[in-house]
Parts: C-alpha cells; structure tokens; sequence
C-alpha cells in the first residue's frame, strides 16, 4: 500500500537532493522522507475517518462498547481491536486521541495503543514463517497480555489530570450530542476537526521522524550483537533501551530480529527488542507528548518496558 510513497521517497533522496546511495545519510534521509509522508497521511485519512464516523455514532456509544461494567472485557476488547489495526505506533495515535475524547477509560485505549503497533496479523505471519508456530502463538499471547495488564494498571491509576488541556476540553465538547447533519455538513466538520488537530501535533510528527530517522540511519545494526549476546544477564533490558529510541512497524524490525537471532543473541532478547521498537518509539513520545503530559508518558513506558522485560526473560528461560 505504501509502495508508491517509497518511490517517491527513493526519487526524492537520490535525485532531487542527490544523496549517495547505501550510505548512511542516505538510509536516514530516505527514512525521513518516507515516514513523514506516510505518518501525514494516516494521520489525517484516521482523523477524518473517525470523525465522520462520530457524526453518525453518539459518543455514548462508542463508550458502551469499550467501557465494559467489568472492567477486563474493555481491555480485553481494546487489545484485541488492536490485532486487526495494522498501525505503527505513531499511526495508531489519533485512534488512541479519537477514544480519549469520547470518554473511553484511559487504561482502555492504552491497552489499544500497546497492542496496535505490537500486535497483528503481519506480525504473526511473518515470525510464524521464520520461527515457526509456537514463536509466532507466543509472542501474540505476549503482546495482548502486556497490553491488557497495562491498560488495567493504568486505569487504577489517577491520571486523568495528565491529559492535555485541548484533550480535556473536546471530551466536553464530544460528550455534548452532535445535531443531526447532512453529508456535506459532516465533511465540513471531518475537515475543521482533522486540521484542528493536525495543527496541533504536525510539529512533534517531525522533531519525532527526524529523532527515529538519525537513529535508523546511524546506529549500527551490530551493537546488540556485541554487547547483548546470550550469555549477558543485562542482555534483556539492554535490547529493550536500545529499542525505544527506534522506530520500525513489526513488518520492518522483523528480519532484523530474524538475523539478530542467527548471529546468536536469544530469542527472547531479540523479541523484547521487537516489543520495544513496535510499542515503545521514540517518534510515538513525541506525538504522545502533545496529548498527555510527560509524568504520564514516564509512566506508560515502565509499566510496558516492565512488561517487556519480563516477557524477554521468560522466553529465554522457556525456549533454549
């Protein structure tokens, strides 16, 4: 689907600003050149979808649906409404804004922005191709139970008050009954909002991109190779620190993990590496930084670095 956007990335890179070829420079510019418009693009056709989807469905009850009376089945459904969402992380924030805003419990739609990026059926697919059935069943199980503990810890948390103030203010806005419109009257609204948050968020979209784009361009692929090889206790969270500040959809750091797992390092370090990079980038903080505040995020990213962890021990303990 993004296959034209990477021709036009190649042509701009190599043609328009001449960079050389296979070099460093050139994977970070390429990089950039094509998340940024990728990231511009779902961002504003989500927003826009969802909001055209809002003019017809009260808010009310898009709550009913997500915000269970037991509390697990809202994080349960949250998790896996995730499997079927094939975003990166960055994507699958105007989602996540999209159920704040209409009241959904907080711990409901963290539970989405875990499981979104981590998990889903491209990522199934392909390490049950390289790894085989058991890999592939058991990263997926993994991924939706690190994303369902931390929607719940998060939603016993009070937190509530480290939303943005734009956030707060359209959650009363939202909770108010939208009056009845015609089509162009809800492409109107879609366009209002989807530029009114665009507006708000494109600047952190490329401090992010350009942070994750330095990063893919000069870190060497080899460093967790030499330094969290199988025999390191600090193997585990090594890989998950130097995962975060990537960034990568699990269909990109797949093979990586793939030949990462060749050149020796455990599976389950490698699989805690994924973890970090699908659910935990740097660019996501960025975006994330302008709905909620920066004591949340901290917050959100232990519980999940937490979880993580904990998941790449087992499995080195589990598959030898």
């Amino acid at each position: 689907m993004f296959y034209p956007i990477q021709l036009l990335a190649d042509w701009l890179t190599y043609s328009v600003f001449s960079v050389t070829p296979k070099t460093l420079l050139a994977g970070a510019v390429n990089f950039f050149i094509f998340d940024t418009i990728k990231i511009f693009i779902l961002l504003g056709v989500i927003i826009f979808v969802v909001s055209i989807i809002r003019s017809f469905l009260p808010a009310e009850k898009i709550r009913d649906i997500l915000s269970h009376k037991h509390k697990f089945v809202g994080n349960i459904l949250a998790a896996l409404f995730g499997i079927i969402t094939p975003f990166c992380s960055c994507s699958a924030v105007p989602l996540f804004l999209g159920f704040v805003e209409v009241g959904v419990p907080l711990g409901v739609t963290f539970s989405f922005l875990v499981s979104s990026p981590m998990v889903n059926e491209v990522a199934l697919v392909l390490l049950f191709g390289m790894f085989g059935w058991k890999i592939a069943t058991i990263y997926i199980l993994s991924g939706v139970i690190i994303a369902i503990i931390s929607g719940l810890i998060i939603g016993e948390l009070p937190v509530e008050h480290l939303l943005a103030d734009f956030v707060r203010q359209n959650q009363a806005k939202n909770n108010l009954q939208l009056p009845k419109m015609n089509w162009p009257q809800r492409l109107n609204y879609a366009k209002s909002y989807t530029w009114n948050i665009f507006k708000k968020v494109w600047p952190y979209i490329l401090i992010g991109i350009g942070l994750g784009a330095w990063i893919h361009g000069y870190v060497p692929a080899d460093f967790l190779v030499k330094y969290a090889g199988a025999d390191k206790w600090y193997a585990v969270p090594l890989a998950v620190l130097v995962g975060i500040p990537l960034y990568s959809n699990a269909a990109g750091v797949i093979p990586l993990v793939s030949a990462l797992t060749e050149k020796g390092v455990a599976i389950g370090t490698t699989l805690a590496f994924m973890m970090a990079v699908t659910a935990l980038s740097l660019p996501e903080f960025m975006i994330l930084k302008k709905v909620i505040k920066t004591k949340l995020i901290i917050i959100f990213t232990l519980i999940v670095g937490m979880g993580i962890i904990f998941t790449g021990y087992l499995f080195n303990f589990l598959i030898k």
